[in-house]
């Protein structure tokens, strides 16, 4: 009787052990820097975190990779694996069909633009701008006629408007040229009292053509400083605005009502953007920052704030009773130091 019970508490340990030791199904998507393929091998923020998470449980794993992040969270829903781990937002609405572990990153999302709508416009290219030529022209205008009419009301009374009409326009174009700019000529002031009037009347009405000028001119600079380019969030009505089919990005501009178009995958938008058919991304901002830090830095720049801050976390299929030992291993993994190791790796110190 006692060795029978013997070895059934003997069977009961082994059994225990065998548990413990199983090889855990663990689906991720490539989402640089957090789950990717380097040199054949799984690395990334989030598989790095994985490793010291099973390591310090005494845990296996195997890695299946997705193609698409829809796809990673379907199999976590269905219970076809034992958890998910890369780039995943903790969310109201996955949290229904899901459980997931503490928070593991804190993110947000932010904008990335094409690189050439964002080059700050030179001075030849405001000089040049239609706008900037009429007013230009409407100004020539006005000094003339206004220098004209001097002629007319001076030509018998100030020697310097004596003289015929064919060579009086440009002496009298530079007469009020110089009246706006300098205040005029004193040796050249009108001697007819309808002269004086017309004269002070052009003193007083240069101080508004020039004013109205120097703003032309600075509109003209700034709306050209802005044409194309994406400030705020505000500044997404009527671009071109691409996104992941699904993800908290595309939700936000959702519920902001702002036309954009959806991607399965990471890898069809950012080719497209490359191929400039977006000219503008709204994803997660530690994403699109290594991505214009690393292959596109030569086609995009990061905009804005981070906007929308959220938490990503661990996903496991719905009453897991793996994501205590998890809570706990990660909450010991932050106190000794290893989590902010892994995360210096990747993205350097924390603010």
């Amino acid at each position: 009787m006692l060795r029978t019970f013997a070895s059934l508490i003997f069977l009961l340990v082994t059994w225990g052990q065998s548990l413990t030791a199983q090889t855990l199904s663990v689906a991720t998507v490539t989402r640089p820097p957090f789950s990717l393929v380097e040199n054949g091998r799984d690395s990334g923020f989030s598989i790095e975190l994985l490793a010291a998470l099973t390591e310090r449980l005494g845990w296996e794993y195997e890695i299946n990779r997705v193609d698409v992040f829809s796809d990673m969270l379907g199999v976590v829903r269905r219970g076809e694996v034992d958890l998910a781990i890369a780039n995943i937002s903790i969310t109201a609405a996955r949290e229904i069909e899901m459980d997931f572990s503490q928070p593991i990153f804190e993110s947000g999302l932010q904008m990335m633009v094409k690189i050439e709508d964002m080059q700050a416009p030179s001075l030849l290219k405001a000089v040049l701008s239609w706008d900037l030529v009429v007013a230009i022209g409407i100004a020539f205008v006005l000094l003339v006629g206004g220098g004209m009419l001097m002629w007319v009301f001076e030509r018998r009374a100030q020697p310097y408007f004596d003289r015929p009409l064919k060579e009086a326009w440009f002496p009298s174009f530079w007469w009020a040229l110089n009246l706006v700019v300098n205040g005029g000529f004193e040796e050249r002031v009108p001697r007819t009292p309808i002269g004086r009037m017309f004269g002070v009347t052009l003193v007083i009405s240069s101080l508004f053509v020039v004013s109205v000028f120097v703003a032309k001119i600075t509109a003209v600079m700034t709306v050209d400083a802005i044409t194309g380019s994406v400030n705020s969030i505000n500044d997404l009505y009527g671009k071109h605005v691409g996104t992941i089919k699904g993800s908290t990005a595309a939700g936000f501009l959702d519920r902001r009502e702002i036309e954009y178009r959806e991607y399965d995958g990471l890898s069809d938008m950012i080719a497209d953007f490359e191929e400039g058919a977006i000219r503008i991304v709204v994803f997660d901002a530690p994403i699109l920052s290594y991505y214009t830090a690393h292959d596109g830095a030569r086609f995009g720049r990061t905009v804005g704030p981070v906007f929308l801050k959220e938490n990503y976390g661990i996903i496991f299929p719905d009453g897991s009773d793996r994501v205590e030992d998890v809570n706990r291993t990660l909450l010991a993994l932050r106190e000794d130091g290893t989590y902010d190791a892994i995360y210096r790796r990747w993205f350097g110190a924390r603010d």
